[in-house]
């Protein structure tokens, strides 16, 4: 079959693209350790290397995190967006507990209006609930 011979030399000239991506003398890219340059460098399509040669990909990750002791700059990201999304998580759970706190406050509020607006009311100013007993006609 044809596609073998290719996909072979695909995976040779990635393979040799991490290996002067890492040793710093990139030929094609801008010399980042990112899947971009490594697709630039090898002359592949970055989908190559994303679909095809997955395999590739993560072992060009792991020899840039084992023999340069750097994040690759995609995890890099995740890690970030992880800490951003971690900190909003933290501010919405704060701020849900304080409106618990004001829907128990007004809860309260106008449990307390209810109920003096629902009380008897004195049938004149200054009346007190003390009712005057009169005294029985006989």
């Amino acid at each position: 079959m044809t596609l073998q011979p290719r996909h072979d030399d695909e995976r040779a000239r990635i393979r040799e693209a991490i290996d002067r991506l890492l040793a710093g003398t990139p030929t094609a890219s801008d010399g980042s350790l990112t899947v971009k340059a490594l697709a630039i460098e090898a002359g592949v399509h970055r989908m190559a290397l994303m679909k095809r040669h997955v395999d590739l990909k993560n072992h060009f990750y792991e020899r840039v995190r084992s023999e340069t002791s750097q994040i690759p700059e995609s995890e890099r990201k995740l890690r970030e967006t992880n800490t951003r999304l971690r900190q909003m998580v933290k501010d919405q759970n704060a701020e849900i507990e304080e409106l618990r706190q004001q829907v128990t406050l007004l809860t309260l509020a106008s449990a307390v209006l209810t109920q003096a607006r629902d009380a008897p009311q004195p049938s004149s100013p200054g009346a007190s609930n003390i009712t005057q007993l009169r005294p029985r006609r006989r």
